[in-house]
């Protein structure tokens, strides 16, 4: 038989506060981890309360952080990220206020790059199945569909 570990408030108030600190976390993933830690509920809110009154965990904060993340690294556009961030139960008002903030220049020259990069790898010599690869991998994305029929279009002729 494997035995639980078990922690105390304390214990456990400590080691959320790391896995706060190391990381921006949203609310969903920091009782997510309480539960497999095997906390009661009430302990739960006492943690979270905890970690909200000292900073540790700031809704605002971990949404424009994942906004940027995944906006640069992932190069996810704006439906994705939306989607994403609804899945961790964020806030419509902390979604729009990240996504207001993403610079429009910025925006269309990470997606113009990505589609240019894609387009150069698919090694698909009929137009219109090229077209369509190209379409989903930019739809899958997330990016937003005006956008991206505008740029097969452009680049598929």
């Amino acid at each position: 038989m494997i035995k639980k570990r078990t922690y105390t408030v304390d214990e456990a108030k400590k080691k959320l506060e790391y896995y706060c600190a190391y990381q921006e976390r949203c609310h969903k993933e920091v009782s997510q981890k309480l539960k497999d830690m095997y906390m009661i509920p009430e302990a739960i809110d006492l943690i979270i309360v905890h970690l909200l009154e000292h900073n540790f965990l700031n809704e605002e904060r971990f949404t424009k952080a994942f906004v940027r993340g995944k906006l640069k690294i992932k190069k996810w556009g704006k439906r994705r990220l939306t989607l994403e961030l609804k899945k961790k139960n964020i806030s419509k008002t902390n979604i729009n206020q990240a996504l207001t903030e993403i610079d429009d220049k910025e925006y269309i020259q990470i997606f113009n790059d990505l589609a240019e990069k894609r387009f150069n790898a698919i090694k698909e010599k009929d137009t219109y199945k090229k077209r369509k690869k190209l379409a989903d991998y930019l739809l899958y994305r997330g990016w937003e569909s005006f956008l991206v029929y505008d740029k097969v279009n452009e680049l598929i002729k």
